[in-house]
């Protein structure tokens, strides 16, 4: 082959690199598509989704192992999930049947957190219409405007319960309950930050399942990326890890690491924070670049366990728990039979760091302690190491004391012909954070929005 063949073979020139076929960058690359813009989507993994993909059993069930339920403000996910021709229905929040909670000296079957005495739970819904007051004064698309902003980002959620009256057990309330959300402990997510995730729903208070997480998709949240990456097939390049990107008003080019070359007008970003931090990037400010490699992860993994039958309903539990001391933070019903759980940033390093064998056994009998011996005898346990995979490196957004100032008014901003989007350019991450945010880059990239845009 002559060296001229050689060198046209690995330079490829498109209007737009689009970097990662997540939700956001399929989002992003379908938008434009609608325009006539010529893109391409490079992907490292040899599948579209991201953190959103489904494994089919042997006798037809789809389980999620990554992104899986949405709530009613999510607009922009609700919204594709419809022009896609895909169906929402209620989620495990409509499942009738008593929590479960697996505390360090007792197992309490209840609604809500009945474990707290009386007094106690008067205490919590006390905080709680503090918290929501609190809530309504921040602005979630520019939480740096608030006239207190960089107090409330420097003390964490735990700290800011205690100074009100907060007791340990309250504390230890909203502690369980972030254990199982596979987020930051309270102790260390900044107020500001739970303030401004919660200013985005209509009603803030302390997170709320019926809220965030009530409506799932019939087919499956992966049954979303796959329809949108079907008709953009033909520009779609997978296994095609990104190194370098330069940026320049007179030409972009993009380096994978086949050494492969993608020359474009415009990059679109869409990779999570730990990933970003990877490659090698020229033409965009320090002070962009700053913003971006300031955020990120809590590190998490995602264990599901598949029986026959939901056989916790016969002792009206509903399937969703909670755990005091274990690898898991809690579980939920998924669909029949199947549950889903999540092993939090705080007990990440000791289920990364134990012999594999071991930890199967221990996440098995660890729902014995709420279902049941019944739990001991699963059809499968799937686990997805979402920490560990190296293209996300982690698994929702996470805001440490200090985090949302030093991210700064940046966060989710595009500086042409530099656009961003992906679930952290949301305020909080999740599936609608992808889509919103990749509909916004090509909006913004599109010139129909002429502001320098933030992602919400």
């Amino acid at each position: 082959m002559a060296q001229a063949d050689v060198v046209e073979r690995y330079r490829m020139k498109c209007d737009v690199a689009v970097i990662g076929a997540g939700l956001a960058g399929l989002t992003a690359a379908r938008d434009l598509r609608s325009r006539g813009v010529d893109v391409v989507v490079l992907e490292a993994r040899s599948r579209p989704g991201g953190r959103v993909v489904h494994h089919v059993l042997d006798d037809g069930r789809r389980i999620q192992l990554g992104g899986e339920v949405v709530g009613l403000h999510h607009t922009a996910y609700c919204q594709l999930v419809d022009e896609l021709g895909l169906t929402l229905e209620s989620s495990f929040t409509q499942v009738p049947g008593r929590d479960t909670h697996v505390l360090a000296d007792r197992t309490h079957l209840g609604d809500g957190i009945s474990w707290l005495t009386a007094e106690e739970q008067a205490l919590f819904e006390k905080c709680e219409a503090a918290f929501s007051e609190l809530a309504a004064s921040v602005d979630p698309d520019d939480p740096w405007s608030h006239p207190e902003a960089a107090a409330l980002d420097s003390v964490s959620v735990a700290t800011w319960l205690r100074s009100i009256g907060a007791t340990p057990n309250v504390v230890r309330a909203r502690s369980l309950a972030m254990l199982a959300l596979a987020a930051e402990s309270p102790e260390r997510t900044s107020l500001l930050s739970d303030l401004r995730k919660e200013a985005t729903t209509s009603s803030p208070r302390f997170y709320d399942y019926a809220t965030w997480e009530n409506w799932r998709v019939k087919e499956g949240s992966a049954a979303v990326p796959l329809a949108l990456a079907g008709p953009l097939a033909p520009f779609l390049r997978y296994d095609t890890p990104v190194r370098e990107a330069h940026v320049s008003v007179s030409g972009c080019r993009v380096i994978a690491d086949s050494g492969e070359q993608f020359f474009c007008d415009a990059i679109i970003s869409t990779l999570p924070a730990g990933p970003f931090r990877d490659i090698h990037i020229t033409g965009v400010s320090a002070d962009r670049l700053a913003s971006l490699y300031a955020q990120r992860h809590a590190s998490a993994s995602k264990v599901v366990y598949v029986y026959d039958t939901s056989f916790w309903e016969a002792n009206d539990q509903n399937g969703s728990s909670y755990y005091e001391h274990a690898l898991i933070g809690g579980t939920w019903p998924q669909r029949e039979g199947v549950l889903s759980a999540l092993v939090p940033p705080e007990r990440h390093a000791l289920f990364e760091s134990s012999p594999r064998a071991t930890v199967r056994a221990e996440l098995i009998d660890t729902l014995a302690g709420a279902f049941g011996p019944r739990s001991v005898g699963p059809q499968e346990v799937f686990i997805r190491r979402w920490g560990r995979d190296p293209w996300t490196q982690g698994y929702i957004t996470a805001w440490r004391p200090g985090d949302v100032m030093r991210v700064g008014p940046m966060h989710g901003t595009h500086e042409p012909p530099f656009y961003v989007a992906g679930s952290d350019q949301w305020v909080c991450g999740y599936m609608e954070g992808a889509v919103r945010s990749g509909r916004n880059a090509a909006t913004a990239l599109l010139g129909q929005d002429p502001r320098t845009t933030r992602g919400s």
